[in-house]
């Protein structure tokens, strides 16, 4: 008996998400609503990656023309067939506005269900998948990029073991290192273990196949005194040479922005890298970067606030960072302006990263050049960026995907040090 054949739809949010879900559904019927190409070309003049994810669409599908009828369908390659639909625009539920966009697609899936086939909605947007829900319509986010993955369970970046053998707590302070294979539990590269056999205790990193003890590699000229040991896990990883990235998550006030721009301030002092550079999403703020007075400089200030705010915390003025901003030591670049550059010699720190999607993430990522390091911040419980959520962004994904790899690690920062008040505000409210 022959596999009935699936029909998915997709929303516009799904296409402006990941331009490559348009490829994502083999053996199945894929079918794009008219009104979601109408969608799609508003965003096909944008800078930035809705604007890419926008024209590449755009351009499959007109490509796709020379292969055969969209509105008949067209099959590719993974025995997919696109299509374009054009009809069912009459069977949107009483009560609803027809000229909404939502509620075309929704007449659109009425329709082909009337025809007998398996449909399902595919879309970023949850109150879309809602009404769906109410209509009887099948929904679903899309998944390809998400973590499927209980929130407890997110990697950590550190962990707490019972160790079996007093002997290697002994081991561990006299000789300065402990093997790998006498821990029973699996620890990832760089990251980091509490061991513990009753009163006795130690904290270690994995680094090759040794727990080592974790360190600070700063100067005298940048005096970081950590707060909490994930504190310590952080310094440790944000002055380490060999780790070109990494991932801070942490609640506001936990310190992640503040450690990060001691470390890059070290490591400018000690002549690792040539520059700081600060980048961000603008998106959450809702409006474009050229809307806001001034130069460049000028434009990003609102958004680089917290960096300032950190830079008078510790040095009690504005001045020495002023003058490296003037040198170009310290440069702010527009995450929509980034794509097309390489950032040798370089202490990258993208800030708000929780608001990013992984694709937003990527196109940074990978403009990371020679003796470079990139830090990755943000918050998984504030995220205002739409149809993402603590498992399908940017930073829980990369977190999660580079948790094996050398040249990685990561540390979630779970207790606030901004205050007391602020501590009980992030709890109680």
């Amino acid at each position: 008996m022959s596999k009935e054949r699936k029909t998915f739809i997709l929303d516009t949010s799904v296409l402006l998400y990941d331009k490559n879900s348009i490829h994502s559904f083999p053996e199945s019927d894929l079918v794009i609503p008219i009104v979601v190409l109408d969608e799609l070309d508003r965003f096909k003049d944008r800078t930035g990656i809705l604007g890419e994810n926008a024209r590449y669409v755009n351009r499959f599908l007109d490509d796709l023309r020379g292969d055969g009828s969209l509105h008949k369908g067209v099959e590719i390659s993974n025995n997919q067939r696109i299509m374009v639909e054009l009809n069912h625009q009459g069977n949107v539920p009483s009560g609803l506005d027809p000229s909404s966009g939502d509620n075309k697609i929704i007449s659109v899936s009425k329709g082909l269900c009337q025809e007998g086939k398996n449909v399902t909605v595919i879309t970023k947007d949850i109150n879309f998948r809602v009404k769906c829900d109410a209509l009887g319509i099948k929904s679903e986010d899309y998944y390809k990029d998400k973590i499927l993955s209980n929130e407890n369970q997110i990697f950590r970046g550190f962990k707490e073991i019972e160790i079996n053998d007093p002997d290697i707590i002994n081991d561990f302070y006299e000789n300065g290192k402990v093997s790998i294979n006498r821990i029973e539990d699996e620890i990832f590269p760089n990251e980091f273990i509490i061991g513990k056999y009753n009163k006795k205790s130690f904290m270690g990193i994995r680094r090759n196949n040794q727990i080592v003890p974790v360190s600070q590699n700063t100067t005298d000229f940048i005096k970081i005194n950590p707060r909490n040991k994930e504190q310590k896990f952080a310094i440790d990883l944000l002055t380490r040479e060999d780790v070109s990235l990494v991932t801070l998550v942490g609640i506001a006030g936990s310190g992640k922005t503040f450690l990060t721009l001691m470390a890059a301030l070290s490591g400018l002092n000690q002549g690792k890298y040539e520059r700081i550079v600060f980048t961000r999403s603008l998106q959450p703020v809702g409006r474009d970067i050229g809307f806001l007075p001034g130069d460049l400089n000028e434009k990003m200030d609102p958004w680089i606030a917290p960096i300032i705010d950190n830079v008078r915390h510790a040095f009690k003025d504005v001045t020495y960072f002023n003058v490296m901003r003037d040198k170009g030591q310290i440069e702010i670049a527009p995450m929509s302006f980034i794509r097309g550059r390489t950032f040798n010699n370089t202490f990258l720190i993208l800030d708000e990263a929780q608001n990013s999607t992984i694709h937003e993430i990527k196109t940074v990522v990978t403009r990371v050049g020679e003796n470079s390091k990139i830090v990755l911040l943000g918050d998984i419980d504030q995220i205002d960026t739409p149809y993402i959520d603590s498992l399908s962004n940017g930073l829980t994904i990369i977190s999660e995907k580079f948790k094996k790899e050398k040249i990685s690690g990561h540390v979630t920062l779970q207790r606030g040090e901004r205050s007391t008040l602020a501590t009980l505000a992030t709890k109680l409210i």
